[in-house]
């Protein structure tokens, strides 16, 4: 059976964790992690034929006797999933069978990998303006690693390490075109990160090197060199290559050429576009004027890396690493006043109760602990309270009572000084550490909407968004459908007006959630509606640069939905459980009538942590009791669960249900009677 290639709609990312989009932009659900896999490889053999015993052994390292079957279903599902609208017994025309396997016939264009190849060849033998912009698309395409989700697959290694490759290639690229075009300062911030995670890229410490140079900062571009050089002596044994030497003499001579002169070629930015040459001319000017190690520098630096956390998925992460190394160069310096600013400058508004990274977090936390020791008696109450606010923020989740503390502390020293950006600070802290027990969502509301008054009258937009999404979490807890959805909008209006992109993957998880609790467990269309729902929204996350958001909430959100519905866990529900595997495994046993197994991981599962998602896992866990008929387990739940008596298990997520809490405490009821 042979095809021609169909202009088809359908777009596959493989730039990051592997999506399908079909021709709305919505994500195409794929189910199970072999149907990904099998995708996945289809995808990166471009279009070419490969035979079923070559996905059987990519797909199982020791294949069972069912694997060939197991694949043509697969092929099935996805054809399915891709293709909804194919008539019955009709050919495919996307995922097609030819000779002795299968082919994915998608153009180039629905490839994102493909589209960033087009766009890096693009930019060979172009002028500097439109290589630079080519080689910004392309590196734009990038959500995370290559085929992120396949990084242990042997079938996948080689194609990772080929995108890898011309990724690191067209940075490079990218880089010398701006050089050329004289944006020196956005070169050197991202060639220094670039060199920092590829040490052994000589094109980038040379593009570093030139790039420091050429912004007045001679002796840092000298340490690049140097430290190049010690790095491969002590690694490879080897001198810098011919390019590395011939910079480095150079830059010690101040040889002409190293500074193109203004017309040739060279421009303080795109033609047209005021604010890259502001952009481009102020930092220069900084960077030619402020010296380097400085304390001004420092701190200016802590406070670009509050914004680069506000603009999405790409600098969120990377604003993380950087603060750090901030923290890091404010102790060494010695002044814990100057440590003090440097950390409090830091004032990113926090929603989600678990961490993204709880190492670097204790880090923080730790380096805030120090500083507060070590300011001397006399300094001003306004110095300590972001440290007192930045531990209580960075040790949410924590049931020791010291971030509580923090928190009640720096909210009166707030209150105390009439800094509206400090109060916002410190509202944001006690928000965090209002999670010791279940319940409490009148309490958070009432801190949302003082937030939401405080910020709108001061001119706090982050703080204003966060004091909408706490209340849109707080409705969605007390049922308040209206006010939710009320604060939902205003959200992403702020949203939109300040440019701050990762709202919407708090909204989404509110739209998701809104069409979850209307899901009628006598229809199954309706069901399926509401789960199709939740695996969008968990689809739409993957790359926020959220890790706490992100695993194990596509599992928890299918599991509680059941739950919800009194209906069992499908296998499908939850494939990666991620951190919650401890709170969804009992009830999955409990469903498969494996009772014995289930009281046993029932009083192995631990108090789920203070959080967002506490009452939902507490739930989980009671409806496995029930299941079980583990009266001990349902008694230690309902005591859990009495304080969040009239909410929405779940709910104040804003991102998932697991049905009214009063419902789980009438169960519980029910098995353990009043004792």
């Amino acid at each position: 059976m042979s095809h021609g290639q169909p202009r088809t709609p359908v777009r596959f990312d493989v730039l990051g964790p592997l999506t399908a989009r079909d021709p709305a932009d919505r994500p195409i659900p794929l189910r199970g992690p072999r149907h990904r896999a099998l995708l996945a490889r289809l995808i990166i053999a471009r279009g070419r034929v490969v035979p079923l015993p070559r996905l059987v052994a990519d797909l199982w390292p020791e294949p069972p006797a069912s694997a060939v079957p197991t694949v043509r279903t697969f092929v099935a599902a996805l054809r399915r999933a891709l293709e909804p609208d194919r008539p019955p017994r009709s050919p495919a025309r996307l995922l097609v069978t030819e000779g002795p396997g299968y082919a994915l016939r998608a153009e180039a264009e629905a490839v994102d990998a493909r589209r960033f190849e087009r766009a890096v060849a693009s930019a060979a033998g172009v002028p500097a303006a439109e290589a630079f912009d080519s080689l910004r698309e392309a590196r734009d395409l990038w959500r995370g690693p290559a085929l992120a989700d396949f990084t242990g697959e042997p079938w996948a290694r080689g194609e990772r390490l080929r995108l890898e490759e011309l990724r690191l290639h067209a940075v490079e690229r990218w880089a010398a075109a701006g050089l050329e075009l004289g944006r020196t300062a956005e070169v050197a911030a991202d060639l220094a990160a670039h060199t920092e995670d590829h040490p052994d890229r000589e094109e980038g410490r040379r593009l570093l090197a030139l790039a420091l140079y050429r912004s007045g900062r001679q002796g840092e571009a000298l340490g690049v060199l140097r430290r190049a050089r010690s790095a491969l002596l002590g690694k490879f044994g080897v001198d810098p290559g011919p390019a590395l030497r011939a910079l480095e003499t150079d830059i010690l001579h101040q040889a002409p050429h190293l500074t193109p002169t203004p017309g040739a070629g060279t421009t303080a930015g795109p033609a047209g576009d005021p604010t890259e040459r502001l952009w481009a001319s102020a930092t220069a000017a900084w960077d030619r004027t402020v010296p380097a190690g400085s304390r001004a520098r420092l701190e200016s630096t802590a406070g670009l890396l509050r914004r680069l956390a506000l603009t999405g998925p790409r600098g969120l992460p990377e604003a993380r690493r950087h603060r750090w190394s901030a923290v890091e160069a404010a102790e060494e310096l010695g002044d814990p006043e100057l440590t003090a600013r440097v950390i409090g400058l830091y004032d990113v508004p926090a929603l989600w109760t678990r961490l993204d990274d709880p190492a670097r977090a204790a880090r923080v936390v730790a380096a805030a602990e120090r500083t507060l020791a070590a300011l001397p008696a006399g300094t001003r109450e306004s110095v300590r309270a972001p440290l007192l606010a930045t531990v209580a923020l960075e040790s949410r989740g924590t049931t020791d009572g010291r971030g509580t503390r923090a928190a009640r502390e720096a909210e009166a020293i707030a209150r105390r000084s009439g800094d509206p950006g400090l109060l916002a600070l410190a509202l944001n802290a006690v928000f965090m550490q209002s999670f010791h027990r279940p319940g409490g969502a009148r309490h958070r509301d009432a801190v949302g909407a003082e937030l939401v008054r405080l910020s709108a009258r001061h001119g706090l937009p982050a703080h204003e968004v966060l004091g909408r999404l706490i209340r849109l979490q707080a409705g969605a807890a007390l049922g308040d459908r209206a006010g939710a959805e009320e604060h939902a909008v205003a959200a992403d209006r702020l949203a939109e007006r300040h440019e701050l992109p990762l709202v919407r993957v708090f909204t989404d998880g509110w739209a998701a959630l809104r069409v979850a609790e209307d899901a009628d467990p006598g229809d199954p269309a309706s069901v399926e509606r509401a789960e199709r729902a939740l695996r969008a929204a968990a689809d739409r996350r993957a790359g926020c640069g959220m890790p706490g958001l992100e695993e194990g909430l596509r599992a928890l959100s299918l599991v509680a939905l059941r739950v919800a519905l009194r209906q069992p866990p499908r296998p499908s529900d939850h494939t990666d459980p991620g951190p919650h595997r401890a709170w969804i495994r009992p009830l999955l046993l409990a469903s498969a009538g494996r009772t014995a197994e289930a009281v046993a991981a029932l009083r192995a599962a631990p108090d789920p942590p203070p959080g967002v998602t506490a009452e939902a896992l507490w739930c989980l866990l009671g409806r496995a009791a029930v299941l079980a008929g583990d009266a001990d387990t349902a008694r230690r739940v309902r005591r859990a669960l009495a304080p969040a008596a009239g909410e929405v298990a779940g709910a104040g997520t804003g991102m998932l249900t697991a049905g009214p809490v009063d419902d789980h405490l009438a169960d519980l009821t029910d098995l353990t009677g009043r004792t």
